[in-house]
């Protein structure tokens, strides 16, 4: 074989090689970006894609629709706002429990609302607020079936209030967001 029929089967092959090698350093890269933006959240989805390579393209996807929206910080008054609600939320536990976890489950989306989040579908609820809170999404599905288990009076004492400890983990994230997200709106 001569040198120049050698060098033309060497040369392609390690080019192919390089490019995979690339494509592999790249995925990696894309995966612990797409692990460490998510959290528990990019587990769930290559479970329920059943491939990790479905799963990133559907985070991929939630990242661009994200992009998309229009967030906005809430104003000092907003926040203070939303706190006192969520305070009186908490006292109206006590006396009525399933109905603290309704309002807490609308005031949440009120929040959500108000910072931007599309609200109409609870799937895409979901899916809009893992890309910036994929750590306590979990929390936010947890209280959302309570509040459903509720509806049907089939929630105990001790769910509603595990409920309620849910929502708030996403409320205080939303809420401290809210103000961190930058200049106020006017």
């Amino acid at each position: 074989m001569s040198t120049g029929t050698l060098l033309a089967i060497i040369i392609p092959a390690v080019v192919v090689i390089a490019l995979i090698a690339v494509a592999t350093i790249v995925a990696m890269r894309r995966r612990g970006r797409l692990r460490e933006r998510f959290g528990p959240e990019y587990e769930r989805t290559v479970e329920d894609a059943g491939s990790r390579r479905a799963a990133e393209q559907d985070l991929t996807e939630r990242e661009r629709r994200h992009d998309s929206l229009d967030l906005q910080p809430l104003t000092s008054s907003e926040r203070d706002r939303y706190a006192h609600e969520w305070t009186g939320v908490q006292e109206e536990f006590v006396d009525h429990p399933a109905e603290a976890v309704h309002d807490a489950d609308r005031l949440v989306t009120s929040l959500m609302r108000a910072r931007g989040y599309p609200t109409e579908d609870f799937d895409q609820q979901v899916r809009d607020l893992s890309v910036e809170h994929g750590r306590t999404l979990e929390h936010y599905r947890a209280a959302h079936e309570v509040n459903s288990l509720s509806t049907r009076r089939q929630a105990t004492t001790e769910q509603l209030r595990g409920a309620m400890v849910h929502y708030r983990a996403l409320f205080d994230e939303l809420l401290a967001d809210g103000h961190q997200s930058g200049p106020a709106r006017t």
